[in-house]
C-alpha cells in the first residue's frame, strides 16, 4: 500500500506543534530529531523533516504529498500547490516595522526608504498595490538587525508576539497579510493516496473541532428549556434530560471555546444553574 509522505519543519515554529497534531490524531511517530524520513506506526504515513524554506518547492515536484507550513511560506514562494486546511496554530502577521524612534505609523513613511525582508515577493506586490516606491533588499535570517546597522529604513518580517522586534529596538507599524499553520497538498496526488489525505483530513478536523469546544452541563427549569436552547450555540439541538426534582431538567450541549464566557453570562442571566464545562478529547459530525 502507498504511504502517504507529509513534510513538517526539522525545526522551528511549526515542529512541536506538527508533532503534537499528528499524536492527538493518534498517529505515533518518533519526533525525527536525527532523522530526515520517519515513518508512523499505525497508518500508512511516513514523515519527511525539511527545512521550512525547502517544503513549497519539495511540494510543488511531488516529493511531499501534503505538509504543514506556513501559509505566508506559501504566498511567498507562489508555487502550484493546493491549500487543503487551516489548521489554527502558529498564527503570525507578516508587518513592516521601523525604529522605535520613528515616529510614522503610516505607510507612506516608506516612500523612498530601504526595506530588509525575506519576504520580497509578499512585500514587493504590497507596495505596487499601495503605489509606494522603496528599495527591497532580500536577506535571510536576522532581518530585524538591518536598520541598527544602517542597511535599511525599516523591515517587513513575519510578527508573532512583537518581542523580537522590541528587543531589537524597532515596532510594528502596517500589517501586511495574517497567516496561520496549513495543511498543504501537491496537485500530483493519485486517487489512492486522496483517499488517505481524506483519512487524515477526517481526524485533524475531528481534533480540531474539539480543540475549539466545550461539552455543557447545566440544570434548567423545564420553562426555561426553550429559551435555553436558544441561547445554546448547538450542532443540531441540545440533549435534554428529566431530574429526580420536579420541574427540573438537565441540558447537556457544545460550546464553542471563543463565546465561552459571553455564553455563560447569558445563560446564567436566563436561570441556568449549576453549570459544568468539560473538555471534549475528539468530535466527530
Amino acid at each position: 500500500m502507498n504511504k502517504l509522505k507529509i513534510a513538517i519543519q526539522k525545526s522551528g515554529r511549526l515542529y512541536e506543534e506538527s508533532l503534537q497534531l499528528l499524536k492527538d490524531c493518534g498517529i505515533n511517530i518518533s519526533d525525527g530529531k536525527d532523522q530526515l524520513k520517519v515513518a508512523a506506526q499505525n497508518f500508512p504515513l511516513e514523515v519527511l523533516f525539511l527545512r521550512n524554506s525547502d517544503i513549497p518547492q519539495y511540494l510543488e515536484d511531488g516529493v511531499a504529498d501534503i505538509a504543514i507550513v506556513g501559509e505566508n511560506l506559501l504566498l511567498e514562494t507562489e508555487k502550484n500547490v493546493e491549500t487543503v486546511y487551516q489548521l489554527g496554530f502558529s498564527k503570525c502577521r507578516v508587518s513592516l516595522a521601523v525604529p522605535k524612534e520613528i515616529e510614522d505609523n503610516g505607510l507612506q513613511y516608506f516612500n523612498g526608504k530601504k526595506i530588509a525582508t525575506s519576504y520580497p515577493n509578499t512585500l514587493q506586490k504590497f507596495l505596487k498595490e499601495n503605489n509606494i516606491r522603496a528599495e527591497i533588499h532580500t536577506i535571510s535570517g536576522s532581518v530585524e538587525i538591518a536598520p541598527n546597522i544602517g542597511l535599511a529604513d525599516g523591515i517587513c518580517d513575519i510578527v508573532s508576539s512583537g518581542s523580537t522586534l522590541f528587543k531589537n529596538g524597532l515596532r510594528e507599524t502596517v500589517t501586511l497579510l495574517t497567516s496561520e499553520a496549513v495543511l498543504a497538498k501537491t496537485s500530483k496526488l493519485n486517487d489512492e493516496k486522496e483517499e488517505l489525505l481524506e483519512r487524515l483530513l477526517f481526524r485533524i478536523k475531528a481534533v480540531l473541532r474539539a480543540k475549539n469546544s466545550k461539552y455543557i452541563l447545566m440544570n434548567v427549569p423545564n420553562e426555561k428549556i426553550d429559551l435555553i436552547s436558544k441561547i445554546l450555540p448547538v450542532l443540531k439541538s441540545p440533549t435534554v434530560i428529566p431530574l429526580a426534582e420536579k420541574g427540573w431538567s438537565s441540558i447537556h450541549s457544545v460550546i464553542d471555546q471563543d463565546r465561552f464566557w459571553e455564553v455563560i453570562d447569558e445563560l446564567k442571566q436566563n436561570g441556568a444553574q449549576d453549570i459544568l464545562i468539560i473538555p471534549i478529547d475528539k468530535m466527530v459530525i
